[in-house]
């Protein structure tokens, strides 16, 4: 891993998220990784849990809901510009976009993010309506 790394948000997604939001893979160092994720105007994402890594959103653009769910307790959080919110290992979670514009985040997984393997679907409260 370089000592200094720097870049700019790239203009398309790298990959689609297990839960189906588009990622934009950014940096990483030894302790986590950051990626910016983006669900469109109006859509809901998949339901799933991580199965080792932790995660902190922060909420560039738009509006939605996080609908978190761990240890016997649910929680569903607003989202807007400004929100930040975790996301323990083993949370099961699932976020929706407002019908106006599509919701933009930044995440730092922790630990770095390992691969495909990591997430898990579940069932969430709402319906998806992002494609497989």
């Amino acid at each position: 891993m370089a000592i200094f790394q720097s870049m700019t948000l790239p203009e398309r997604h790298d990959v689609l998220a297990p839960d189906g939001s588009e990622v934009r893979i950014l940096l990483a160092a030894r302790g986590g990784s950051m990626a910016h994720f983006r669900l469109a105007a109006g859509q809901v994402s998949r339901a799933v849990r991580h199965r080792s890594v932790g995660e902190i959103w922060f909420v560039l653009s738009g509006r939605g809901e996080m609908w978190r769910s761990a240890g016997g307790q649910d929680d569903i959080a607003a989202l807007a510009p400004g929100t930040c919110l975790t996301i323990e290992a083993g949370t099961s979670f699932q976020f929706r976009a407002g019908a106006d514009e599509p919701l933009a985040a930044v995440a730092v997984t922790m630990p770095p993010w390992p691969g495909e393997e990591e997430a898990e679907l579940v069932d969430g409260p709402w319906h998806s309506s992002v494609s497989s």
